[in-house]
């Protein structure tokens, strides 16, 4: 597989392993409260297939964050669009991809970053000013994996109704999944070996659990993550809805390694 970094001045470099340049050094402000330790570095990884339309505004979010001590990382693989384009300025680190492929995109990134935590983001999903700053305080070395509350983007009933079961499902630890957006710990995802690339679906739950080896699951409440419903608009919410209970429950019973679903933009 070839892996491509496009620097801030357009320089392309291509080898048989994806070799990334020094990435950019954001400008860190001051904290506004005096810290006894200097805060971690967070790196946000956010694969990328054809979301020129989308990812501009996860970006954006991103530069509103009040904690500052970041690094972004966009993983674009298999496009065909604007999207690397759209995100050469919002990122710090910009790798690509030829192909298409979510987990090894996220492996890509979560190798490549320099972060003690790692915020593994969906492109079209936006997170609160103060989210990361939510994430640095609430998720403790006591927890190893994680999630924040969703909302969906339509505030139509049904998917209000179907975000309060989910959220209410990785509250109470019925399933412990993710709402566009994992957390942990870099040390535990490089342990873990990371994604398991051959899962197209359920990939989420699967690190989650064996990243739970580590320490426990976290459920934070005191931010959100907003999340775009176009899946749910295009293909139908009771088609989706029915699609997801049925993976999640074929996923305790066989190998869904050879399941896949339609890319949606």
């Amino acid at each position: 597989m070839v892996g491509i970094m496009e620097n801030n001045q357009g320089v392309l470099a291509s080898q048989s392993a994806p070799v990334l340049d020094e990435p950019r050094r954001r400008v860190v402000s001051p904290p506004s409260r005096r810290r006894a330790t200097a805060p971690p570095l967070v790196s946000v990884i956010i694969p990328a297939h054809n979301e020129q339309d989308y990812i501009r505004r996860t970006l954006e979010a991103l530069r509103r964050q009040t904690f500052r001590s970041l690094e972004v990382i966009v993983v674009c693989n298999g496009c065909d669009d604007g999207t690397a384009q759209v995100t050469r300025e919002l990122s710090d680190q910009l790798i690509v991809m030829p192909e298409r492929g979510l987990s090894r995109a996220r492996n890509l990134g979560g190798h490549a970053a320099r972060g003690k935590i790692l915020v593994f983001l969906d492109a079209d999903t936006l997170l609160e000013p103060h989210a990361l700053e939510t994430i640095v305080e609430r998720f403790t070395p006591e927890y190893a994996a994680g999630t924040l509350k969703g909302s969906p983007d339509i505030q139509r009933p049904w998917y209000r109704l179907m975000y309060l079961i989910k959220n209410s499902q990785h509250r109470l630890r019925l399933h412990e999944g993710s709402s566009g957006v994992i957390l942990c710990w870099r040390e535990h995802f490089i342990a873990t070996g990371g994604f398991d690339e051959a899962l197209h679906v359920t990939e989420n739950s699967d690190l989650i659990k064996r990243l739970r080896f580590f320490g426990k699951y976290a459920f934070i409440a005191d931010t959100k993550v907003t999340t775009s419903m176009r899946r749910y608009e295009n293909a139908g919410a009771a088609k989706m809805v029915y699609l997801w209970v049925k993976l999640w429950f074929r996923s305790f019973i066989t190998d869904l390694r050879h399941e896949k679903y339609a890319a949606i933009r």
